[in-house]
Parts: C-alpha cells; sequence; structure tokens
C-alpha cells in the first residue's frame, strides 16, 4: 500500500505561481510512475503530467510551458511546479501512483490516489 498526501493549495492570482507537494508513505514509490491530476467543479477528472521512475515527463498540452513536475526519490516526494496560473487551472489536484516504473497521462491506470489539494486562481 501507498499512502499519498498533497499539499502546496491555496488561492493565487492570475500569473502567480504556486508548488505543489506529494508526499508518499508505505511502500516507497521510488520505483513507481507518478501523475498529477485535476477536478474542476462540474468536470471530469483530467491529467495534468506525469514522470517516470528516471525523471522522464509528460504532459497536458493544458500546461505545457507552465507547469513542470519533478520527484525527489529521498524524500518520497513528487513535485507540481505551477507557473502563470489562469483561472481555467482552479481545480482540486491529486496526486497518483502507479506500481510500475512508467509514467502515463491515463487515468485509470493508476493504483494510489491522494485526497487531493484545492488551487484556486482569482481573475
Amino acid at each position: 500500500q501507498v499512502q499519498l498526501v498533497e499539499s502546496g493549495g491555496g488561492l493565487v492570482q492570475t500569473g502567480g505561481s504556486l508548488r505543489l507537494s506529494c508526499a508518499a508513505s508505505g511502500r516507497t514509490s521510488s520505483g513507481y510512475g507518478m501523475g498529477w491530476f485535476r477536478q474542476a467543479p462540474g468536470k471530469e477528472r483530467e491529467s495534468v503530467a506525469t514522470i517516470n521512475w528516471i525523471g522522464v515527463t509528460d504532459y497536458a498540452d493544458s500546461v505545457k510551458g507552465r507547469f513542470t513536475i519533478s520527484r525527489d526519490d529521498a524524500k518520497n516526494t513528487v513535485y507540481l511546479q505551477m507557473n502563470s496560473l489562469k483561472p481555467e487551472d482552479t481545480a482540486v489536484y491529486y496526486c497518483a501512483a502507479r506500481v510500475t516504473a512508467w509514467g502515463t497521462l491515463r487515468i485509470g491506470d493508476y493504483d494510489y490516489w491522494g485526497q487531493g489539494t484545492q488551487v484556486t486562481v482569482a481573475s
């Protein structure tokens, strides 16, 4: 079992930045593919970014060039640096882990999920 806890969400103005953290406990997540996802009110959950065990990343088109996913396996933590935030980035952001080394943007491929952290971007 892997437990994931997100933090770092909050209220920010348009154009601002936030860094989300996802701390993993239980079985080590160092060999796992990790991902960030988000869900806005009334919308389906969508992918944001993913990182594999050696740091190869992929992003949804909507966040490319603005968001950066990274991992620190010594701390069992994955980060999402979000810059140039827009009101349409407002959502609950979830961290997820999959019991395989490879990352993916496919939501259904993840085995463990955190509780989420709210990000609100004011216009």
